[in-house]
């Protein structure tokens, strides 16, 4: 797939978040090469009318200078270090990053100013910057998330075409974690009659578990206009036996009903406390002697 880039300078960084458990998030990028099927910022595209159908993901835009305005953000007398969520909107670890590096360059700026932060990223490209993460991690703390809904390969190529495998980001939440740097796993969303079979939900945790998670946390699908419209869709050409089960079960809402989910949340939860998954490792950084000067360079 070839991707329009697209260079701009952002005036602001940081993004008040209303409605979640976070008040703060960063988004070096906007647009997201993933296009994964079932992606819920494709409701907020279609809101400020911009493409939420198969054009999303096409044309990314770069903000150029977004680790400079963060910066001066953080150095604001105002800035209480609040907790900053690092790809809420869009992935931080696309490919764009591989040549851009802004995540990068905002990681050492959060560091800077003892910010803690989250990562959310299907991206196994977030081990090249362990050495970034590490000395953030002796200053404030830090949480890297890794999306994984599923192992199974159909299913993963056909609802996140352009993502790495989740084996792959398996392998890098196991860096990670014997970095010392905390990581964990995101079943994200759990697709009904797709990702929520016992057995499916089973393999994620247990998968987790080998790969040292820290911890591990699930949320179902949100059809919100704009992810539902492009999701039914794909699903009607993907799995068309499933149509009916999603139209009923989505039938004038977003979300499922809390008793539609109950069941597998509940699985879930009973496969962390089997596994041990829960939040079961405490990690320990050598301190940092003061000052700290971190590099941009790789």
């Amino acid at each position: 797939m070839r991707v329009e880039y697209r260079e701009e300078p952002c005036r602001s960084a940081l993004n008040r978040v209303s409605g979640m458990d976070f008040n703060w998030s960063l988004n070096p990028y906007m647009g997201c090469a993933h296009r994964c099927t079932f992606c819920y910022v494709r409701a907020f595209e279609r809101r400020a009318d911009r493409p939420s159908d198969d054009r999303y993901g096409w044309s990314l835009r770069v903000k150029i200078n977004v680790a400079d305005v963060l910066r001066a953000e953080l150095m604001r007398t105002s800035w209480r270090r609040e907790e900053v969520v690092v790809g809420a909107a869009t992935d931080p670890y696309q490919p764009a990053e591989g040549r851009y590096r802004l995540t990068r360059a905002c990681i050492v700026a959060l560091s800077e100013s003892r910010t803690p932060f989250g990562i959310i990223t299907r991206g196994p490209l977030v081990v090249r910057d362990i050495d970034v993460l590490q000395a953030a991690a002796r200053r404030a703390s830090v949480t890297v998330n890794f999306s994984i809904p599923t192992l199974d390969e159909q299913l993963w190529r056909t609802t996140e075409p352009g993502t790495a495998p989740p084996r792959a980001r398996l392998r890098a939440l196991e860096m990670l974690v014997r970095a010392g740097v905390r990581a964990g796993v995101g079943m994200a969303p759990i697709l009904p009659g797709l990702s929520d079979r016992p057995e499916s939900l089973a393999a994620v945790v247990r998968a987790a578990r080998e790969a040292g998670a820290t911890f591990l946390w699930a949320s179902p699908l949100n059809l919100r206009p704009g992810t539902r419209e492009h999701f039914l869709e794909a699903l009607a050409r993907d799995w068309p036996d499933e149509l009916d089960r999603y139209e009923r079960l989505f039938k004038g809402r977003a979300y499922q009903r809390a008793a539609d989910t109950a069941t597998t949340m509940e699985t879930i939860q009973s496969l962390k406390r089997r596994h041990g998954i829960a939040d079961r490792r405490a990690l320990r950084l050598a301190p940092d002697p003061e000052p700290v000067q971190l590099s941009l360079a790789v």
